[in-house]
């Protein structure tokens, strides 16, 4: 553990307004604090051979050069781009795709991002697999979604290049300039849980993210609200699940803006013994296969009636 606390360099209790700064998943760990906490993740994961050949093949896919760019600009209308991203996830290349316009909010302090659009891509968990965590084989499951989401950034960055458009893969957990999180909200991926995931109804919080920075013109899609977090106020399901008791049963301030908030310094010990935890996500209840979109509707008519009243 380094000096200095993650949840100080994150900005936790802090009232200001700012970009955030990298705390972890660093793509140089000497450049942050936690480097050294970080390079302790990789010699433990290195026990497991199995951690080590996925994560090569995830790096051959991030840094396969994209298709050359076509000289001439496609034209299409704004709705029209956004559609097309349908195709991704009809042939199983993601599972979920959303457009966000870019804040300068999102980029990590220190880094610049000129593009105007981000396109987000969301790669569902196999269940039986998260279930497990934090035991290996979740582990596993996690890279192997990383993997895919890598492939599938590549993929959309590459098709984009082909219509004549500037565009750049951006691939987890090492991310660099962007935070993911943020414009998956945006764009309707769902809404932030007790837990420091996002939650929907389709997927629960058992999803992995990755990103494509363009200036093509999407349409941007709509945020999307489904009653977790009222329904997160009221569970503690992730929270007593917790081995190190990360998770808070209060929202907190972080970068002037209150919402839930991950223990950095409590979670990241237990994080790297155990290949990356997952437990929150594993038991959250919207992550059950078919319970998500099942508890939505009742939120929803509940919401309804209550409005009524």
């Amino acid at each position: 553990m380094p000096a200095i606390s993650g949840n100080e360099i994150n900005g936790l209790n802090d009232p200001t307004p700012r970009r955030p700064r990298m705390v972890y998943w660093a793509p140089d760990p000497s450049e942050i604090p936690h480097g050294e906490m970080q390079g302790y993740f990789y010699q433990q994961s290195a026990k497991v051979p199995e951690f080590g050949e996925k994560r090569a093949q995830r790096m051959e896919i991030a840094e396969a050069p994209l298709p050359p760019l076509a000289e001439q600009k496609r034209q299409a209308t704004p709705v029209e781009w956004t559609g097309e991203l349908d195709q991704f996830v009809a042939s199983h290349v993601c599972d979920m795709t959303g457009v966000a316009e870019m804040k300068p909010e999102w980029v990590f302090e220190g880094y610049h991002i000129a593009q105007s659009r981000v396109i987000m891509l969301g790669v569902h968990h196999n269940y039986d697999a998260i279930a497990k965590a934090p035991e290996v084989e979740a582990g596993l499951q996690v890279v192997d979604q990383y993997i895919r989401a890598a492939r599938a950034a590549k993929i959309v960055a590459g098709w984009i290049r082909t219509q004549g458009w500037e565009a750049e893969a951006v691939t987890g957990p090492m991310t660099g300039s962007l935070t993911m999180i943020p414009p998956a909200l945006a764009c309707g991926f769902g809404e932030l849980g007790k837990h420091g995931s996002i939650i929907n109804p389709e997927f629960g919080a058992s999803f992995r993210l990755s990103a494509v920075l363009t200036d093509a013109p999407f349409a941007v899609t709509p945020t999307r609200s489904h009653g977790v977090d009222d329904f997160c106020q009221n569970c503690r399901i992730c929270e007593d699940a917790c081995p190190p008791e990360a998770l808070s049963a209060e929202k907190q301030v972080v970068r002037g803006v209150r919402k839930w908030y991950v223990d950095f310094d409590r979670c990241l010990p237990f994080f790297n013994q155990t290949h990356g935890c997952a437990i929150c996500i594993a038991v959250c209840p919207w992550s059950r296969p078919g319970v998500g979109v099942n508890l939505a509707a009742k939120l929803a008519r509940r919401a309804e009636r209550s409005a009524a009243d």
